[in-house]
């Protein structure tokens, strides 16, 4: 499926399946064509070329209500002029649904969602959470074949997000409606994910799990993008007078190839070991659980995680131990990894 806006090539030749009752992620950098590819699945536009199915159902054509989604934007959209009950029970009430029907559905939704001592109050007295909880209960009693969010989480500070991945996690579990999400932040799409499509410039990168991304990288730009901290990378030719690959790589010319290695694989000492290269500290990344030391090493950075019970000094020398059997290489020109053999 590609879509063009006059010129432009927003979607470029996507072609993929997203399994039923799955959680799917398109995660990237802003204007990869994320949320665009979200709204062709909505219906609101249409391919440029391609074709779009539901199950065997070719919906293309098909106009957004015809198409049972229902959609979770980044601002919370609610009627402000409306309770909770009201705005919980307004798709159905626009169905026809009976009174009593929707006061039971509306009822036994407040519950899952922690709202029931809200259903009198009005979004303007809520915070951001709350408001979230809503516009997902509003989503969520219409039982659409496919749930579509769009950075659902952005407006909510650090901690709201952490506990919304959680509720989100949970509704996903006990609903299993076929689930489309849309954020720009990898660790969420981790976190939440069955699995994730990486999307760049409106290419699709890489498709699989969040342990296929993080493990085995399709190239530089996934290497990147997922993780955190982010991978090092080096140009191989800093490995002429070094440490050698592993013989699994095969003969590669090292001029040719960029070095990758996360800082979780990479261990830092204060004193001398075996085989770790010298740097000197240039930064020091206390993040509670870890402590991420930034060294130099020939003139490049080099992230790593301290061993236990070591103290550093920002100038002083440290040695950083690199697990070699996580090392990532690729190709220094296409950016495409090469694989052991």
């Amino acid at each position: 499926m590609t879509k063009r806006f006059g010129d432009t090539v927003v979607l470029d030749r996507i072609d993929l399946t997203i399994d039923d009752g799955e959680f799917f992620t398109f995660v990237g950098p802003s204007g990869c064509g994320k949320s665009t590819l979200l709204g062709l699945i909505a219906g609101i536009d249409t391919p440029s070329v391609g074709r779009l199915y539901f199950d065997d159902n070719l919906v293309n054509d098909l106009p957004p209500r015809d198409r049972d989604v229902a959609m979770v934007f980044q601002s919370y959209a609610l009627y402000p002029h409306m309770s909770v009950r009201d705005n919980l029970g307004f798709p159905l009430a626009n169905r026809g649904v009976p009174k009593e029907k929707i006061a039971a559905e509306v009822n036994t939704l407040a519950a899952t969602l922690g709202l029931q001592e809200l259903l009198t109050r009005k979004p303007k007295e809520f915070s951001g959470g709350q408001r979230q909880r809503v516009a997902l209960g509003r989503a969520l009693i219409r039982h659409p074949r496919v749930f579509l969010m769009d950075e659902p989480l952005s407006n909510l500070d650090a901690q709201l997000r952490l506990e919304m991945r959680v509720e989100l996690k949970h509704l996903h579990s006990d609903y299993r409606i076929t689930t489309v999400y849309v954020t720009h932040d990898q660790e969420e799409a981790m976190t939440l994910s069955d699995r994730i499509a990486v999307l760049d410039r409106g290419r699709l990168q890489q498709c699989g799990t969040p342990e296929d991304l993080y493990r085995a990288p399709a190239n530089r730009f996934v290497a990147g993008f997922i993780g955190s901290p982010p991978m090092n990378m080096f140009s191989g030719d800093l490995l002429q007078d070094g440490p050698l690959l592993p013989s699994t790589f095969g003969r590669i010319d090292l001029r040719r190839v960029i070095v990758g290695i996360r800082p979780a694989d990479i261990t830092v000492y204060s004193r001398e070991q075996a085989g770790a290269v010298p740097a000197d500290i240039a930064l020091l990344e206390p993040t509670g659980s870890d402590l991420w030391i930034v060294g130099v090493w020939k003139g490049q950075r080099i992230r790593g995680r301290a061993g236990a019970g070591t103290r550093f000094t920002v100038g002083d020398k440290a040695f950083f131990e690199i697990n070699f059997d996580r090392l990532h290489v690729f190709d220094a020109a296409s950016g495409d990894r090469i694989p052991r053999s």
